[in-house]
């Protein structure tokens, strides 16, 4: 069965012209694929087009990929610089998250989804939330080295920065989290009582 080949073997099938093993490497990377455009994006069908756009670019650049870092590192990557093509085309607004129409903003968003309370008092629930509300560089390095377990070095070459610079930025951006992170559940502990 395909889905247990590396992703090196799906893409010399699909060089060799086999279009179901692009199919499998889709199918293996399109929810982290999701995952990293919705930090970047912020809105689900951004991150939806973001997503088709990379699986297309990556689709027709896989004879340029030369394997010399992981297959994701280099999807990645291509997930990064057409996230930040699409926002600069965009011209998202930038607001401080410090702002309060920001955050009322940013709560109706969330509130709009339809989440049961279990849901919205779990550690994951705060945590995507304190996530989302990071700066999309921020947002990325943590994804990554969280979610995508990559390395520092791995998370350098997707940004196209030193690993040490990943490894401060890193360390700045997890900061902020916790900042964030005790802002919303020092909220959550005022609804309770």
């Amino acid at each position: 069965m395909q889905s247990k080949l590396s992703d090196i073997a799906l893409i010399e099938q699909t060089l060799a012209g086999d279009q179901s093993a692009y199919a499998d490497l889709v199918k293996r990377h399109q929810r982290f694929v999701f995952t990293l455009a919705m930090r970047f994006c912020k809105n689900r069908e951004d991150a939806e087009e973001v997503s088709q756009d990379c699986f297309i670019k990556a689709y027709r650049s896989l004879a340029s990929f030369q394997g010399q870092s992981k297959f994701s590192t280099w999807l990645y990557s291509i997930v990064y610089t057409t996230s930040m093509t699409f926002l600069r085309k965009k011209r998202v607004d930038t607001d401080s998250i410090d702002d309060e129409n920001t955050y009322i903003q940013l709560e109706n968003q969330s509130s709009g989804l339809n989440n049961n309370m279990a849901e919205k008092r779990s550690r994951s629930y705060y945590l995507n939330q304190a996530i989302g509300q990071l700066l999309p560089d921020d947002a990325a390095i943590i994804t990554l080295f969280y979610m995508g377990e990559q390395s520092l070095e791995e998370i350098g070459q997707t940004l196209g920065i030193e690993a040490n610079t990943v490894k401060v930025k890193l360390f700045r951006a997890r900061q902020r989290l916790k900042e964030k992170l005790e802002r919303s559940l020092k909220e959550e502990v005022k609804e309770l009582i």
